[in-house]
């Protein structure tokens, strides 16, 4: 039997589609990484859980694990929920090492299938418009974590600079701001008269639709500006390529995340008062509920809560049971969900003060 073995961790939904998108992208790594045994699972919301994947490899002789997130950036679940997970299920299995590789990040090939989505909404459509005549908004999933929602303003940057579009707006679909209905009434009175709407996505979900809801909201408003609605990232080969380098990082001692602007270890502005924040899971009550006959049956769903690991090491190359040491977000977070508040989630054009739903 092998004794290593790769971990996919996802986030999971109560959207079915969005968990069948996972499953074809864990399916893609696997086919990519022959050599090892592949396991997937969900953070929340769905089947498997992350537990169930790591019971798996361990029964198939799994002595060392490379686990990886399923996930763009680096926010709370790729930083704190996960590695919890992961560390607690270690210190239960003696000699077992469970290593963490880093999240996708801002990366050249994601880049290149982006600038392949707009192409398909921009040849989809029967006009043909200049794209220095053009708007291209960038949507991202929005955290309360500022790190993460910059990344979106450099995609969305380079996706401006380099394909020449005449301007370019960010917003969220939810906890930060502005929200998707905000930025596009922004967007309108910037007098482009074709906008491309691009949700930076791995997957279907809640959240995606919602922003090609509003979106359709917003052209019914708008009768004179054409709005095109771009594809998600989705399973395009070169995310399959990326996720599989991460597996690869983690043996080759590259999986570093960036630090220097974590609101968990530096006193990033505005965010202070989390510096040094316990590293725990905060969806214990939600772990394998949402999806399927067994949902709301999961087993596990309390046993992670225990005896979470203090501290926080972005290296996450040694998540082992020493004690050493995050897709689709389908709540609206109108409550809290045990995460940290956004300091300035009363925003006019935040989650506080607007349904992000809506586009009143």
């Amino acid at each position: 039997m092998t004794t290593m073995g790769v971990m996919v961790c996802g986030h999971g939904s109560r959207d079915l589609e969005a968990i069948s998108e996972f499953q074809s992208v864990a399916a893609g790594i696997k086919a990519r990484l022959p050599q090892y045994p592949v396991a997937s699972g969900f953070l929340e919301f769905a089947r498997p859980i992350i537990r169930d994947g790591l019971d798996k490899l361990h029964r198939q002789g799994a002595r060392h694990i490379l686990a990886i997130p399923g996930m763009l950036f680096a926010a709370g679940h790729v930083k704190n929920d996960i590695p919890s997970v992961l560390n607690t299920y270690a210190a239960q299995h003696p000699g077992l090492r469970i290593d963490y590789g880093r999240d996708l990040a801002v990366e050249r090939r994601l880049l290149a299938v982006a600038a392949q989505r707009i192409e398909q909404a921009e040849a989809a459509s029967p006009r043909r418009v200049p794209r220095d005549e053009t708007l291209l908004v960038v949507v991202g999933r929005g955290t309360s974590d500022p790190d993460a929602n910059s990344n979106i303003s450099k995609v969305a940057r380079m996706l401006w600079e380099g394909m020449g579009f005449g301007w370019t707006e960010v917003c969220y679909s939810g906890v930060s701001f502005p929200l998707v209905g905000p930025g596009l009434e922004h967007a309108v009175r910037l007098g482009y008269g074709r906008i491309v709407v691009f949700p930076y996505f791995l997957f279907t979900g809640v959240l995606v639709k919602r922003i090609y809801r509003i979106t359709d909201q917003m052209a019914l408003r708008h009768p004179g500006i054409e709005f095109l609605k771009a594809p998600y990232l989705k399973d395009h080969p070169l995310v399959l390529d990326a996720f599989a380098d991460r597996v690869q990082e983690i043996l080759a001692g590259e999986n570093k995340m960036n630090c220097a602007l974590c609101k968990y270890r530096a006193q990033v502005l505005g965010f202070e008062a989390e510096v040094g924040l316990a590293q725990q899971s905060h969806h214990h009550h939600v772990e394998g509920i949402g999806t399927g006959a067994e949902a709301g049956l999961n087993g596990h769903a309390h046993r992670h809560h225990n005896g979470h690991v203090q501290g926080h090491d972005h290296d996450h190359h040694h998540a082992h049971a020493d004690g050493h040491h995050h897709g689709d977000h389908d709540h609206h977070h109108r409550h809290d969900h045990h995460h940290p508040p956004h300091p300035h989630a009363g925003h006019p054009h935040g989650p506080g003060r607007r349904d992000p739903d809506k586009l009143d």
